[in-house]
């Protein structure tokens, strides 16, 4: 039997060198857990930023019509990503539907 799970993964990109640095994945049983678990990075993220750098991403984890969207997409399969932006550095957040075999 296959039961599907979530792959979440989180980069910093800078775009200027090409440079990209992995900083956390997470395998989720649900999109629910797999979009807290992206928030919580992204809450993490924008602890680190300036305060102007972080007004998007406080934006982005307040905004309950964008969590709707990405757990409706997770649910019927599709993947979701939302990237925060700060001068030199990109963050990518990502999750994407996986299947696995259950025992």
């Amino acid at each position: 039997m296959l039961t599907r799970s979530y792959w979440c993964e989180v980069i910093a990109h800078t775009p200027d060198d090409g440079r990209t640095f992995w900083l956390g994945s997470h395998a989720a049983g649900s999109p629910r857990l797999a979009l807290r678990w992206l928030r919580h990075r992204a809450r993490h993220i924008s602890d680190q930023l300036d305060p102007p750098a972080a007004r998007p991403v406080l934006h982005w984890l307040g905004d309950a019509q964008a969590h709707e969207h990405a757990l409706a997409n997770l649910a019927h399969g599709a993947p979701y990503s939302h990237t925060i932006f700060e001068d030199a550095v990109r963050y990518l957040l990502t999750a994407r539907p996986t299947t696995r075999s259950r025992p």
